[in-house]
């Protein structure tokens, strides 16, 4: 007999990892299940049910539709026949882990998505966040910096807590269609451009936008066709950044809110930006690997997942913090010295297809699904 996980996730849409770990676990000793807190259907729930994966989707508003999401996961436990519950996310571990608590289900885990934001901005939700390591019985913490921040300032039991590093379907940033990454340019309106700077990161403070737009002005003066793209472009930090962006040229720069093609996105761009504004407001960073992995020379300021992988001048040039001078000057770089930039191409690949295969993930959960 399979092993029945119920995964619970709460506010998601698209979400390609999860459609990664479904394909990875078919047919093995596991049988999933999803359930999903959004208010309506989502791509990832109509993958589910193109797969035939038993999905059930709970109408959650917020907290106050707390007891309902709670009694309803409960039904889905004894439908789904649930050995092991596994959440992701803030409301769905809440409830979650507590439906599953109350079920009496044996194996709780819990992934935690976040570092020090909730010390730094929302201290009162660390409470609620201790609150949901007592429903677990084992947390995964997708970097080092996680790892620290839950047995070091939130006393976590070390044994309850696992390192497991996001996996990714690398091939997909190999396997490059020309003919879709002329589509995109064309529909983003960049023919021509060059250099084209990406950024892709949602529109928050802490993602530290603020400091890459002024080193782009600069980047201007020297390369006056220059192109800034700015994707997931939404975020409670998005009314400052169009303040910054009002100083640009308007032909210089596109916000694109969501895309789909993730995999030739990162082809339009010829230089790549993270820095978020310290090391462990960034629980992870997924495009520190995907940037990488797409072959796109980048510079980045350490921060979730990078400080365990990322070396300046080996595999990509980093910055310190809150620093927009250092930003140009090391784009200015990777425009500048080609056989460098190759250099940092070819290790980048390299270094994520050995840390960040998807089966290096697949092969970690199987092991605490079976602890």
């Amino acid at each position: 007999m399979p092993t029945n996980i119920t995964y619970i996730l709460s506010d998601i849409d698209k979400a390609i990892a999860f459609e990664w770990i479904e394909q990875a676990l078919r047919d093995s000793e596991f049988r999933l299940s999803f359930v999903l807190l959004n208010q309506g259907e989502s791509q990832l729930e109509t993958y589910l049910k193109i797969n035939d994966v038993p999905v059930y989707r709970i109408d959650y508003r917020g907290k106050k539709d707390a007891f309902k999401a709670i009694r309803s996961v409960w039904k889905v436990f004894r439908a789904e026949k649930t050995d092991i519950v596994h959440t992701h996310l803030f409301d769905a571990s809440m409830f979650g882990l507590l439906a599953a608590k109350l079920a009496r289900i044996p194996k709780r885990v819990y992934t935690r998505h976040h570092g020090t934001l909730h010390h730094e901005f929302f201290p009162r939700a660390v409470y609620y966040d201790k609150l949901i390591h007592s429903f677990a019985t084992d947390i995964i913490a997708i970097s080092g910096i996680v790892k620290d921040v839950l047995i070091e300032r939130e006393k976590v039991a070390q044994s309850k807590v696992h390192l497991v590093h996001h996996g990714f379907n690398l091939q997909g940033f190999l396997q490059v269609n020309p003919t879709k990454v002329a589509s995109l340019k064309e529909k983003y309106g960049i023919v021509g451009k060059h250099p084209v700077v990406g950024v892709i990161a949602r529109q928050t403070y802490w993602k530290g936008i603020q400091h890459i737009i002024p080193a782009f002005a600069e980047l201007l003066t020297q390369y006056p066709n220059a192109h800034l793209i700015l994707a997931n472009a939404k975020g409670d930090y998005k009314r400052q950044i169009d303040e910054l962006l009002e100083q640009l040229p308007k032909e210089s720069f596109t916000e694109i809110v969501f895309e789909n093609d993730i995999y030739h996105l990162y082809q339009l761009f010829d230089l790549y930006v993270h820095t978020p504004i310290n090391k462990d407001l960034e629980a992870f960073g997924q495009t520190y690997v995907e940037a990488l992995a797409a072959g796109i020379p980048s510079v980045f300021s350490l921060s979730g997942v990078a400080p365990e992988f990322i070396k300046h001048e080996y595999n990509a040039l980093v910055v310190p913090f809150e620093d927009s001078k250092a930003v140009y000057t090391q784009m200015l770089r990777l425009l500048q010295d080609q056989e460098l930039t190759q250099k940092l191409i070819q290790q980048g690949q390299q270094d994520v297809q050995q840390r960040f295969a998807l089966e290096n993930m697949i092969l970690a959960l199987k092991k605490i699904y079976t602890i």
